[in-house]
């Protein structure tokens, strides 16, 4: 019973210690500026009525004494687009606002607005009023009207007949988007797809995708994380799958940030004008497909930025292929691989014939010892063409072929750095300098069949190798 008693008197007594220790704080008015974590949050872009991330901001006290800041308060007030939560508590206009001596606070912004048109400006300050004077951070967003397809166990999220996508709305997709068969899609000039984590889009067979962009007026599709950390990390969400006997018209499109971006199984497709980045395995994924490219850039996938399989017939002319990766430096990271064998959904290998893979004009290069890797199988038809291109190529046998004394390698450079302006993820300015050995390398004859590059100079005249003139 004693032992109790004195159990409970001393923590009384420790009660006491803190509530005196508390009271006796004083906080002064601060003499000195605040600093601040960063002086501008810039918010990912956010759509409609849908709330961003969190964004913190951590304000310090650089002063040998506890202070009350006399005010914190969103500029806009209660009409602002954007929430703060300054120390724990939600509002947008504090008042003495405590900050212990060389301590910090937290302010968490997010934004969650009501879109006025197709894409506006966001922006508000989060000042700080003091007898040193007023400070602020800049609150920056840009902010999409959208239009959302949702896969739920209710909802199968598919078009049911042909249509036509605007630019008016950002496209949100959730889950998978699926293309019904004998449905044509078209993709206007300057829309923006964006996709959810682990979300796609699945094209039936005999169904048409049409992704008709413009220079000026890029189709975006990408995922819906639009931070820029965000532009040059894979795996934000799946693939565009495209199932036999689909179409694919692709021109002046962006396509980024996925696992896979065109998983294409016996489709047809077109491509031109076109960027194809930063995906954990394919930029492009072909099973027994035809695809013919032009003016199209690809750097910074993990097993390779073009994946042929099962052979098929293939026509890339004035294409740009690197691969550069930091994030993936482990993976194999081939620019093109080409091989007769495929391994199906049940792990059984199936052959097909390379009817033909052309490579003209064009540039495949990267940091590993071959760029472009062959794997033919013995009887199966392997017809290719490798005519003015510039290649990294090690000379050993796991490229799959020759290169010197080879008829079907013509007028092609190997191993001579391209020299492009910045191969990284982050920039991808894959433009070659005045002084690249892909300078006035290209048959002029292949090049009068594309005539203007990707950003519409032409080439007619002494045609550099790749996508840039």
């Amino acid at each position: 019973m004693k032992f109790k008693l004195l159990l409970a008197f001393s923590f009384w007594m420790l009660l006491v210690a803190v509530s005196c220790n508390k009271d006796d704080i004083t906080f002064d008015a601060p003499s000195q500026q605040l600093r601040f974590s960063r002086d501008t949050v810039f918010c990912d872009t956010v759509y409609n009525q849908v709330r961003s991330e969190t964004y913190v901001v951590k304000v310090y006290n650089n002063e040998d004494k506890d202070i009350l800041i006399p005010r914190v308060n969103l500029e806009n007030g209660v009409s602002s687009l954007y929430r703060i939560n300054v120390d724990g508590k939600p509002g947008y206009d504090f008042k003495d606002v405590p900050l212990r001596k060389k301590d910090s606070l937290y302010i968490y912004v997010e934004i969650a607005p009501q879109a006025t048109g197709p894409e506006a400006i966001a922006e508000d300050k989060v000042i700080f009023t003091g007898p040193a004077g007023q400070q602020h951070v800049t609150l920056f967003s840009v902010v999409q009207d959208a239009e959302f397809f949702i896969q739920t166990p209710t909802n199968p999220n598919v078009i049911t007949s042909s249509t036509t996508w605007t630019n008016n709305k950002a496209k949100i997709i959730y889950g998978d988007l699926t293309l019904d068969k004998n449905v044509t899609l078209d993709i206007d000039p300057g829309t923006k797809v964006y996709f959810h984590k682990n979300s796609g889009m699945k094209v039936s067979s005999n169904a048409v995708l049409n992704i008709n962009g413009t220079l000026d007026k890029q189709v975006i599709l990408r995922g819906d994380r639009n931070d820029p950390y965000y532009d040059t990390i894979s795996k934000n969400w799946n693939s565009i799958k495209m199932e036999p006997a689909s179409i694919l018209n692709m021109n002046h499109a962006r396509l980024f940030g996925g696992t896979k971006g065109l998983d294409m199984k016996q489709t047809t497709a077109n491509i031109t004008n076109s960027f194809i980045h930063t995906f954990f395995e394919y930029g492009i994924y072909a099973v027994n497909s035809k695809v013919t490219a032009s003016n199209l850039v690809m750097n910074n996938c993990g097993s390779s930025c073009i994946g042929i399989f099962k052979g098929g017939s293939h026509n890339y002319t004035h294409v740009t292929v690197a691969n550069y990766s930091k994030s993936m430096g482990t993976f194999n990271r081939n620019g093109i691989f080409v091989t007769n064998e495929w391994k199906n959904e049940k792990g059984q290998s199936e052959q097909g014939a390379l009817q033909q893979f052309n490579l003209r004009n064009s540039i495949v290069y990267s940091d590993r010892d071959n760029a472009l890797q062959f794997e033919a199988t013995p009887g199966q038809q392997f017809d290719y063409l490798i005519q003015n291109c510039l290649l990294k190529y090690s000379g050993t046998s796991e490229a799959g072929f020759t290169f010197d004394n080879n008829v079907n390698v013509v007028q092609t450079i190997k191993n001579e750095d391209p020299q492009f302006m910045n191969y990284f993820a982050a920039k991808m300015n894959l433009r070659v300098k005045t002084t690249s050995p892909a300078k006035g390398k290209g048959n002029v004859t292949v090049a009068g069949n594309v005539p203007f590059d990707i950003v519409n100079e032409s080439r007619t005249t002494n045609p550099t190798l790749g996508a840039y003139q």
